[in-house]
């Protein structure tokens, strides 16, 4: 359901969120915590920092970090710096080349209340409610 981009972009942005110490995390230490490679860890990061989630400081005590507290940033908003709300909007599970409310395929009813369950989760989901691990 989500892209590697994706899911390489919430997991470092997490892992800042739990250590919002204010200082910069270089790419190379969110690389090793999160085993990804830090060349296309680097890039899903310089996507974030171009939409203003992340400040990008150069140098050796550089890094990222975010621009605002973890519990005032959403999953839905790490998400819309990778790809537009609409990327999957009108897409059939199924394959259909039409697939709509009026021309539904057989799943289009129950994938349509699952789309739009998860994406309650990442409108209401902050950071801080992942980086505080569960409750």
């Amino acid at each position: 359901m989500l892209s590697q981009t994706a899911r390489y972009a919430l997991r470092a942005a997490v892992l800042i969120a739990e250590r919002d110490s204010g200082s910069p995390i270089q790419v190379k230490e969110m690389a090793e915590t999160l085993d990804v490679p830090r060349n296309y860890l680097s890039k899903v990061l310089h996507r974030l920092a171009q939409a203003g989630l992340l400040t990008s400081t150069r140098g050796r005590a550089g890094g990222f970090k975010l621009n605002r507290a973890p519990d005032l940033v959403t999953l839905g908003e790490v998400m819309a710096c990778l790809e537009p709300a609409d990327a999957n909007e009108g897409r059939c599970l199924l394959g259909r080349a039409e697939c709509s409310d009026e021309d539904p395929c057989t799943a289009h009813e129950q994938w349509c209340a699952l789309r739009a369950q998860v994406d309650r989760f990442f409108e209401h989901t902050t950071l801080a409610d992942l980086a505080r691990g569960p409750t």
